[in-house]
């Protein structure tokens, strides 16, 4: 009995002893598996995350950025670079090389130049806007050189003209003058509603601006609706300021208080728009008159007097030239829209009949568009 309680007690001992060991064993094969589990799964991968997700990929990403920014803004200076270029009169003036060309048509090729030849030579110079008196003293010039070089063929006759009309626009001064006094220059532009005034100033502003000089755009014409929003948007444009008054309101005060504003901030040229409504208008050619006088008054000279008038209206802009002309005196003309619908003749009639030089010409819509007119260039246009 004794001995079967022993045995008892023996195996219970040992059952316990077991137990622990599988217990410490079990627990023993679990704890490292935890530790290496938090060591990689946290931290390691948490830091490799942040550098090679973070650091790397965004300093890479800034530096491409950067580099195609660079690149495109150089290649965006070298096109803006390459694309302004000075229009050329033959590119622009194709409209009126083929009504000039499609008039002289029947001349050119010709074996002899006979009356029936001076005729079509007239009717053609008629056609393209020349006028008729202008036409007529060409002819008679033409006649003269014809007899005096011996000519005979009508490909002769045309290069007689050619140099003719080279030689007839000639000899005009076309100089956009400035001061040589202290104060601001001033230049005036006077013409119809609808010729593009607001536009050539624009331009024009634009131009002198990027040549060095500094200018201030006067909104004189205080009677068309918006015609001071418009001037405002180009002066903006060109970095030129703006001097503006009520709608409605005396156009000699604006043109007066610009000068005198540009003369207190040392500004080199004033230009002036003036008001624009119909030219056979006697209050419209008085209101000019007023404004040439009080123009002069102030610290500023004015040096130009620009009509602005629309090429495609032939005859009927030297009608408006010959009005202005007597209200004021011009130094120049501007003509727009050349290269649309217009037949080339009136800037040989406005020399012809006005002896007024044009010295501006209108080649297309964009602001480089307006250009220095270039007699022979023009000359050649026509022809080639």
């Amino acid at each position: 009995m004794e001995l079967l309680i022993v045995l008892l007690l023996v195996v219970l001992i040992l059952g316990v002893g077991v137990s622990v060991v599988v217990t410490r064993r079990r627990a023993g094969m679990l704890e490292p598996p935890s530790i290496l589990d938090e060591t990689v799964a946290a931290e390691p991968l948490s830091i490799l995350d942040e550098i090679v997700a973070v650091e790397p990929v965004e300093t890479a990403s800034e530096v491409e950025t950067a580099s195609e920014v660079e690149a495109e803004s150089e290649v965006e200076t070298e096109s803006e670079v390459e694309t302004v270029e000075k229009p050329r009169f033959r590119d622009r003036l194709s409209k009126a090389r083929s009504a000039f060309s499609g008039s002289m048509g029947s001349i050119a090729g010709r074996s002899r130049i006979d009356e029936q030849t001076w005729d079509e030579l007239e009717e053609a110079l008629i056609l393209a806007d020349v006028g008729v008196g202008a036409a007529q003293d060409l002819l008679e010039h033409l006649r003269s050189r014809v007899k005096a070089d011996g000519l005979t063929t009508g490909d002769e006759l045309l290069d007689a003209l050619k140099r003719e009309l080279k030689e007839r626009l000639a000899g005009f001064d076309r100089t956009l003058v400035y001061s040589p006094e202290a104060g601001p220059s001033v230049w005036l532009f006077v013409g119809v509603n609808g010729v593009g005034k607001t536009t050539t100033i624009g331009k024009l502003g634009a131009r002198e601006q990027a040549e060095g000089h500094s200018v201030l755009m006067a909104a004189g014409d205080t009677f068309r609706a918006a015609a001071a929003e418009q001037l405002g948007m180009w002066a903006e444009r060109s970095g030129a300021l703006l001097v503006r008054g009520n709608e409605g309101g005396d156009p000699s005060a604006v043109i007066f208080d610009g000068v005198e504003a540009a003369s207190a901030r040392g500004i080199d040229l004033v230009l002036a728009d003036t008001a624009g409504r119909l030219h056979t208008k006697v209050n419209l050619m008085d209101e000019l008159r007023k404004v040439r006088r009080v123009a002069d008054k102030g610290d500023g000279t004015v040096t130009e007097v620009l009509l602005v008038l629309d090429a495609t209206t032939g005859q009927n802009g030297l009608i408006q030239a010959r009005q202005f002309t007597e209200a004021v005196e011009l130094t120049g003309v501007v003509l727009t829209k050349l290269d649309g619908s217009a037949k080339g003749g009136i800037v040989i009639a406005i020399h012809e009949q006005l002896g007024i030089p044009v010295k501006l010409v209108g080649l297309g819509e964009g602001i480089d568009d307006l250009v220095a007119f270039d007699p022979d260039e023009f000359v050649e246009a026509l022809f080639s």
